[in-house]
């Protein structure tokens, strides 16, 4: 890794806001990015080797903050929501039943072993990429509520069960790292906890601002790299570390000032070195290889679609069992685990984004066809999500 190479990596990086800025064809940033990826790696110029072992680091840090922003967006603290996990936790496990026949389907027609990770797939959903569609909406007290804790209960139980599915062989020291990583997490969170309620939280907070230390972030630094380490060293995926630092700052809620900086560190930088090297490691050329794949991808995608759409008579509605079906941060991590451990087969991890990219335009048109509503107020005494920019008289903004 030179300067030269972190410069051709960062202008890759801007395809991302250009292709997301013209609101009539706005696309999510991460697309721009994966696909400046493709161009510049394996598939196309070979002018980024994703093998690079300090490429590689800086995309592992990134994926770990971009685990650690969604965590953070599941919403533990909202009580409103809270009261809806019994018919969001239904719904979630109805997709997810319906989703296992699905994926069992799926694998036959295509002759791969992959129903476990299939299944994974097609139930998750994603809390950062579907929460600021909701928030483009409204979120009223009704059937968007319910989608929420949907969402948020499909997203924390794929992203804990996607290691067990993706090497059901390794499943049991898998789910040992995982309980480590947890424990782990569960043991910041009673930190955080204490440090808010005994009001040391807040005299941190006004000394560092005073000083210009940042200590907030490079607390949460410190936390995030050390259950990466417990994580790497037990040989689970780092994104758990991620997502369960998220869910403990979640649970506590963060300060604006902190996401702010979160916000800078992963979006501008890190977030999407990541991507970039995501799609550098993609030979899509496997695709014209396997053209099987490319249907595939599109089957995925319109499979994970139809099974939240199954929800529709429930009462959600069609355009929000669409948009629960948004999901990038699950078949990201099936990805980056697949390609770091080679345990998916030449095509097969182009054909996982592809469906996700499916879902995301499915739950984009959702949302933009959705009559907007009032948005439900602020709950929070000072929260803002993680990697969400914070207004100053309001509580989180959408990304």
């Amino acid at each position: 890794m030179t300067f030269t190479t972190l410069t051709i990596i960062t202008a890759a990086a801007l395809v991302g806001p250009l292709l997301a800025a013209p609101r009539r064809t706005a696309v999510p940033m991460v697309i721009g990015e994966l696909a400046a990826g493709v161009l510049l790696g394996n598939t196309g110029l070979r002018t980024l080797h994703p093998h690079d072992p300090t490429f590689a680091f800086l995309a592992d840090i990134g994926f770990g903050l971009i685990m650690f922003v969604a965590g953070s967006h599941v919403p533990i603290r909202n009580p409103r929501v809270r009261s809806c996990v019994r018919t969001g936790g239904l719904r979630a496990l109805s997709v997810a039943g319906i989703a296992i026949g699905l994926a069992v389907a799926i694998a036959h027609a295509f002759g791969t072993g992959g129903a476990p990770l299939f299944a994974v797939l097609l139930a998750s959903s994603s809390a950062a990429l579907a929460l600021p569609l909701l928030e483009s909406v409204g979120v009223d007290p009704g059937s968007a509520l319910d989608t929420v804790a949907q969402i948020a209960i499909a997203d924390t139980a794929c992203i804990v069960a996607l290691p067990l599915a993706i090497e059901p062989s390794r499943a049991g020291r898998a789910a040992v790292g995982a309980v480590a990583v947890a424990g782990g997490a569960l043991l910041f969170w009673m930190v955080f906890e204490y440090a808010e309620h005994s009001g040391q939280r807040r005299r941190l907070h006004h000394f560092s601002e005073r000083r210009h230390f940042a200590l907030e972030l490079r607390i949460s630094l410190l936390a995030l790299f050390g259950l990466a380490a417990i994580a790497t060293n037990l040989h689970v995926s780092i994104m758990l570390a991620g997502f369960g630092l998220g869910l403990a700052v979640a649970a506590v809620g963060a300060p604006r000032r902190l996401a702010r900086q979160v916000f800078g560190l992963t979006e501008g930088f890190l977030g999407p070195i990541f991507f970039v090297w995501i799609g550098a490691s993609l030979d899509l050329r496997a695709l014209g290889n396997h053209p099987k794949f490319i249907v595939m991808g599109v089957v995925l995608g319109l499979a994970a679609v139809g099974a939240h759409a199954a929800m529709a008579p429930s009462g959600q509605g069609l355009k929000m069992s669409v948009l629960a079906s948004a999901q990038l941060g699950v078949p990201i991590a099936a990805v980056t685990l697949g390609s770091q451990r080679h345990l998916l087969p030449p095509g097969e991890a182009a054909a996982i984004l592809l469906g996700a990219v499916v879902t995301v335009a499915a739950a984009s048109i959702a949302a933009a066809r959705s009559r907007p509503v009032p948005v439900a107020p602020d709950l929070s005494d000072r929260a803002a999500p993680i990697g969400a920019p914070a207004s100053d008289k309001s509580g989180a903004a959408g990304r």
